[in-house]
């Protein structure tokens, strides 16, 4: 089969792979019917997670049909329609029972990280129970791809970790595809602002507008601090959702949050960021972070398959798998190329 193939830094090749094999009674194999790439993808290739072996297929957003079970699997069949979790859990050990499936003692972040991922024409998931989940007939694979990871993602680790209330002021840092999840997301909270900041782009802050921001924020054309404080009569955001992963946006949170306010970390870091006790000791601030447990994903699908949420106005740009190497370079350069979410298509 096909498939994207990390080589290390810096290098990947759409290549020819041996097609995945039941290798535990409860795996299942999926033909991928679409899968995306995911800004940690980016990260991977940056060297930020050195524990990816070359040789590793990339990708862990997809949705496919079940082609195959193992003797274990019960919940699903050959021929289901299913969205894959970027986060795999086996169900039984103390972390999923808590549902910190991303702290699984047997899975966690691995399909695409350290076994084969999704960019590719078939995966092997493990513990096909309680990673697959079936798709409403009515509902598209551009419908439901976002809720493998990048809304699970915006709603865990942003919106609920910065624990988005009715009334709230709401500041998003970043509006790519996260920044742009929970924007879509918080708005579901009846929040009495959403103002969303990126440093660069016209276009994603315009999509941000679009999705629910109530104001938009060039930070490279405008002071964001300066402004979210004019609108919020020099308070500060009652809470702050961090939705890039570098040391400035996350210093920058920290400027914008009110006193008593809350800070959801979303990006992946690659780099130490700054802590400034100095200056939020007093300030009775509360951050979090997490890695995404995708325990939302029911829930998230009832509200697509209910019209409450639409996710699809996220996907910009859609390849055949073939195309993956124009797909990369085009969601790389996303800024330059008004692009979101790209996928591929097997």
């Amino acid at each position: 089969m096909r498939a994207v193939v990390y080589y290390g830094p810096g290098d990947k090749k759409l290549t020819d792979v041996p097609k995945p094999k039941i290798e535990e009674p409860t795996d299942a194999i999926v033909k991928i019917t679409m899968t995306t790439i995911c800004g940690t993808d980016l990260h991977i290739l940056k060297g930020d997670l050195p524990e990816v072996k070359p040789g590793t297929i990339l990708g862990h957003e997809a949705v496919g049909i079940v082609e195959e079970v193992g003797t274990h699997v019960k919940s699903v069949k050959p021929g289901d329609r299913v969205l894959i979790s970027c986060i795999t859990g086996c169900g039984y050990c103390s972390y999923c029972r808590k549902q910190m499936y991303s702290h699984c003692s047997r899975g966690g972040w691995i399909l695409g990280h350290l076994i084969n991922g999704t960019q590719a024409e078939y995966v092997r998931v493990p513990y096909a129970d309680f990673n697959l989940y079936k798709i409403p007939d009515e509902l598209r694979d551009e419908d439901v791809i976002f809720i493998t990871d990048i809304l699970p993602t915006a709603y865990e680790c942003g919106v609920l970790n910065a624990e988005v209330k009715p009334g709230d002021v709401v500041a998003v840092v970043g509006a790519g595809p996260i920044g742009q999840s929970a924007t879509m997301l918080s708005k579901l909270y009846s929040p009495s602002k959403i103002i969303v900041i990126d440093k660069y782009s016209k276009f994603r802050v315009e999509m941000a507008l679009k999705h629910g921001a109530d104001v938009g924020i060039v930070s490279s054309e405008e002071d964001p601090v300066k402004k979210v404080m004019e609108l919020t009569d020099g308070e500060g955001a009652d809470a702050v959702i961090e939705a890039v992963g570098i040391p400035e946006s996350f210093e920058l949170c920290t400027q914008l949050v009110k006193a008593g306010g809350r800070i959801g970390v979303v990006g992946v870091f690659g780099k130490p960021a700054t802590l400034h006790l100095e200056k939020l000791w007093c300030h009775n601030v509360t951050i979090r972070t997490r890695l995404v447990d995708t325990y939302t994903i029911p829930t998230l699908l009832k509200l697509v398959e209910s019209g409450r949420l639409n996710p699809r106005t996220l996907l910009t740009h859609r390849f055949k798998l073939d195309e993956a190497m124009k797909a990369y370079d085009i969601f790389s350069n996303a800024a330059k190329y008004n692009a979101l979410k790209v996928a591929l298509i097997p």
